[in-house]
């Protein structure tokens, strides 16, 4: 209920700028230009200590001034409207995650999001993660690629919250707590898997969600290299690969492409 009156309300209340304020309108150009990293592109980040298990990871923008303000709006404040650009910056993000992947290129992108509590999703109203997600993988199929969304992902425990946590602090509340739903590996197979969430900070929740997943996923390759041996871990060759929308500036700066 309260998600269709944020909707309805935006429709007769005078709008601002997510970003900036700016009056008139949900999303002005330089807030918008921000979110794909003002011209640079999405790039490879990694957060500083890295966990180790933590996927790939591509982000569309530094999490700061605007980009930041408008990921704030859409999960707290409920500017549900902000969900479509947001969804194109992720968008934008996964389309360099599978480019830097193992695997055929025209493997259908199954988009797996970070699973929000149902603690959260009530509170907001909404579960944000998931709807930037739909947004961009609606994006994805509007530019030809196939892409769907698989929420496949839960919590199977209580999770504190995790403001104010430092890195290991976020690790340890997070570790063990995510689990794949009954069924949920099956529907994995049929494509690249990449898992997508709006920001990441320290990549504990990435690397749980990575961690969830292994020995469920197999991997969408139709044949096996040569001289790679029959047996155990022929199919485990497959970079797990994530995308965000933001993630904190220094984590740009640490690009140790190896």
């Amino acid at each position: 209920m309260r998600g269709w009156w944020r909707e309805i309300a935006g429709l007769v209340l005078p709008v601002a700028c997510g970003g900036c304020g700016r009056p008139r309108t949900e999303l002005c150009p330089a807030c918008a230009a921000a979110l794909t990293g003002a011209g640079e592109g999405p790039r490879r980040v990694r957060p500083s200590p890295e966990p180790a298990g933590l996927p790939v990871v591509h982000a569309a923008a530094p999490y700061a001034d605007a980009v930041r303000e408008l990921l704030v709006s859409h999960k707290e404040r409920g500017t549900l409207a902000l969900a479509r650009p947001l969804g194109g910056a992720l968008a934008v993000a996964v389309e360099a995650a599978a480019g830097a992947a193992e695997g055929p290129a025209t493997a259908p992108l199954l988009l797996v999001p970070v699973p929000s509590s149902r603690r959260s999703v009530r509170a907001r109203g909404h579960d944000p993660t998931r709807r930037i997600a739909l947004a961009a993988a609606a994006r994805l199929r509007g530019s030809g690629r196939p892409a769907r969304v698989v929420p496949v992902l839960r919590q199977r425990r209580y999770v504190a919250d995790q403001a104010g946590l430092g890195a290991a602090g976020r690790r340890e509340n997070l570790s063990g707590a995510l689990e794949v739903v009954p069924g949920g590996g099956r529907l994995l197979r049929a494509g690249r898997v990449v898992l997508v969430d709006d920001l990441m900070t320290t990549g504990a929740t990435l690397t749980e969600a990575a961690r969830a997943l292994e020995g469920v996923h197999l991997p969408f390759i139709p044949e096996l290299p040569r001289g790679l041996p029959e047996g155990k871990g022929q199919r485990g060759f497959e970079q797990r690969a994530a995308a965000v929308i933001a993630s904190s500036p220094v984590s740009f700066g640490i690009n140790r492409n190896s």
